[in-house]
């Protein structure tokens, strides 16, 4: 089951570095205007360079993931051999590279906000907000992660089985929290996505 749960969390932050870099700039480019001629001036562009650079950051987290990707079958080996120290010193790789992670995850988040905050067209509108919202539950859910493996560094330890039982089951609880809040995020992500098909659906038959 311990290792089960490892697995499960490994494959989910593959999932989730895949969605973060779904998001589309170019789709509302030609959607109209939501500013009048003695409005704002329409930000639409300018909110799609923000965008752009959003993604930027979500492609540092996707290089971050690449360079650990092998952490999920080192920690399974560590702890299938009781080794205390290797299970310590992978999980403090894991935090680093979550904390990092997670730096560039709220840079992305603050640069759709920037997005947000211009006079752009409504249905780019609902996208962002559809995508920024995904993006913040993806956020919580590494938060998670990174917790369980702070703990599971600090407390994980072989020879004694009541300390070790209690790190399983805080490990289970923040495993189980991480996934909620990465199948909500996924969903956000799909709901934005869908919107963004049926805007270009719309589009053609203009």
């Amino acid at each position: 089951m311990w290792l089960n749960i490892v697995s499960m969390m490994f494959d989910r932050q593959r999932i989730l570095i895949l969605s973060l870099c779904v998001i589309l700039t170019a789709i509302f480019a030609g959607c109209k205007s939501s500013g009048g001629l003695f409005g704002q001036p329409d930000e639409t562009a300018e909110a799609g360079e923000l965008v752009r650079a959003a993604n930027g950051h979500l492609r540092e987290i996707s290089r971050l993931y690449e360079k650990n990707e092998g952490k999920r079958e080192e920690l399974k080996t560590a702890m299938a051999a009781d080794d205390a120290p290797a299970v310590r010193a992978i999980c403090k790789d894991i935090v680093d590279s979550i904390n990092s992670g997670k730096a560039q995850a709220d840079a992305a988040s603050e640069k759709i906000d920037e997005a947000l905050a211009r006079n752009i067209n409504e249905d780019y509108r609902e996208y962002l907000d559809l995508k920024r919202d995904a993006l913040k539950k993806q956020i919580q859910a590494f938060e998670e992660y990174r917790q369980a493996a702070r703990k599971l560094s600090a407390e994980y330890d072989p020879k004694d089985a009541q300390a070790r039982d209690v790190v399983v089951a805080d490990f289970k609880q923040r495993s189980e929290s991480f996934q909620k809040l990465m199948q909500q995020g996924r969903d956000l992500s799909d709901q934005a996505n869908e919107k963004a098909k049926s805007v270009m659906q719309r589009s053609n038959e203009e």
